[in-house]
């Protein structure tokens, strides 16, 4: 990576990478900060529409070669990708620790599973499998090919700098797609990181980009006619204007937006173990999950004991940098993220709920965006603490009477990402995934982002378009199917016939 000079410091200049070479040549740049000092380290070029358009003639060019490589070729970059990324994950994992704020090991778990996809994608010989029915009619044979779209642009959140990036542009690759791939420019090095492992791994120039930017880049990639297909993730606002936005140019897409995961706990729940896997949940990563529990909801008796144990457990919590391995949780991403989490707790107690432990009162030394956890009482839905993704270290409880009175609550709530229950009763556990209206399931598992070789995604506000990500329904998205109708017959066979074909 170059370097240029600031008036202040030396800063790293994070590039582009298109068409295997590194670029920082840019008009604009953002600052990349460190969320642990809160001192700007780098900076990263914001690509022009014209950059971006440049890019995708690149990829098409590329992409035309890709598709012809032989399948198991293909699976060959795939394995050895497995392999460096292995070998090279606590490299990657300081470089997520350094530019989102994490704990290493919170980053490395988050490359992990990120793994699983490129694992999932290294038997793309199995997925891109057709179908074929022959003697349809008399003579004619019929087959369905899976080809692939072009390409496709994927537009990472901060969140997740390498998981979510592995989880999509790999699967469009494994399909012959050609990707630009648009992290968030507030952590944008890991992506970076992974262009070069794909690179180390074989695979061609120009099949895997990387362009920075902002929202001029991202309108260029929804609307440009070269890309055929663009993923998201992010808030839900931005979501449904990226869905809306790549649809209307005809474009396929499916674009993740926010949450609100609820876990109940039933009466007959084992305490102890909800309140680990509450604390867990709602405060790993400081809450900047989409996946993340922000809602208990306490059934019958037992809010107070388990309002009890979650405050306690979290009075042992070890916050700080997040290379210290000491620390249990990380600073959020930026300053404004921190000042948006306290304004929601300084809130909670005039709308009618009870903050029990605020996580404002807890004080750090430096000028890194750190903040203390909060647990807050008697939330009801219509207050701000209950309706809005927060994205920050909050737990909100709801306490309902019944079991029905729980499924009603998350049901009528517009997110649908993920949610999850505690008991020890098997019938009551069958009900719930019966009757939640809710993408992904937990049962006494609190975060339950499926293995690889299911699909990610939510229902309702939590995703838009029709497809899930990562996993089987991933390789739906990145391919479209083609029906050859073949019939070989003697030339004397041959004759005129107006009517519409029938067996």
């Amino acid at each position: 990576m170059n370097t240029t000079t600031s008036t202040t410091q030396t800063l790293t200049r994070i590039p582009h990478v298109i068409g295997g070479q590194q670029t920082d040549e840019a008009e604009r740049y953002g600052p990349v900060f460190n969320p642990a000092t809160g001192r700007q380290t780098a900076e990263v070029p914001l690509a022009s529409a014209a950059q971006v358009d440049a890019a995708i003639a690149q990829a098409a060019e590329a992409q035309r070669a890709w598709r012809r490589v032989g399948l198991a070729k293909r699976s060959q970059v795939f394995f050895r990708l497995v392999h460096i990324i292995n070998e090279r994950a606590d490299e990657l994992a300081r470089i997520i620790t350094a530019e989102h704020g994490k704990t290493v090991p919170d980053a490395r778990g988050e490359i992990a599973r990120g793994l699983e996809n490129v694992e999932f994608c290294a038997g793309l010989t199995h997925h891109l499998k057709g179908e074929f029915a022959e003697q349809v009619a008399t003579g004619i044979d019929v087959h369905q090919l899976r080809q692939p779209l072009g390409v496709v642009a994927c537009i990472t959140p901060f969140n997740f700098p390498a998981m979510v990036p592995l989880w999509m542009v790999t699967t469009a690759i494994a399909a012959g797609n050609a990707v630009i791939l648009k992290p968030s420019e507030r952590d944008p090095s890991a992506s970076v990181w992974i262009a070069e492992a794909f690179r180390e791994a074989g695979l061609p120039d120009g099949i895997l980009n990387v362009v920075h930017g902002d929202k001029e880049v991202v309108d260029e990639l929804l609307t440009n006619p070269g890309i055929a297909g663009a993923a998201f993730v992010g808030s839900t606002p931005i979501a449904r204007y990226v869905y809306e936005t790549a649809a209307h140019a005809g474009k396929r897409v499916q674009a993740l937006g926010g949450a609100k995961n609820h876990m109940v706990v039933m009466p007959d729940a084992d305490l102890d173990s909800a309140a680990d896997a509450a604390v867990s949940a709602a405060y790993g990563s400081a809450g900047e999950r989409c996946m993340a529990v922000s809602v208990l909801v306490a059934v019958g008796d037992t809010a107070d004991p388990l309002i009890e144990k979650v405050a306690a457990r979290i009075a042992g919590l070890r916050i700080g940098d997040g290379f210290d391995p000491d620390s249990e949780m990380g600073p959020l991403i930026t300053r404004q993220a921190q000042e948006r989490v306290a304004e929601y707790v300084g809130s909670a107690a005039g709308e009618g709920a009870t903050v029990v432990v605020d996580g404002r009162e807890q004080h750090f030394e430096g000028d890194g965006y750190f903040i203390g956890v909060s647990l807050i009482d008697h939330v009801r839905p219509g207050m701000r603490v209950y309706d809005d993704e927060i994205f920050g270290p909050v737990l909100a409880v709801v306490r309902v009477d019944s079991y029905d009175e729980a499924v009603d609550l998350i049901n009528s709530n517009q997110y649908a990402n993920g949610t999850a229950i505690f008991t020890r009763d098997g019938k009551t556990a069958r009900e719930f995934q019966f009757d939640i209206e809710v993408g992904m399931v937990g049962v006494n598992v609190p975060i339950p982002v499926p293995v690889g070789s299911f699909s990610f995604g939510g229902w309702k506000s939590s995703l838009f378009g029709d497809t899930h990500m990562y996993g089987p329904e991933s390789f739906n998205f990145y391919t479209r199917r083609k029906v050859v109708t073949s019939r070989w017959p003697h030339p004397s066979e041959s004759q005129i016939e107006l009517g519409f074909p029938t067996n």
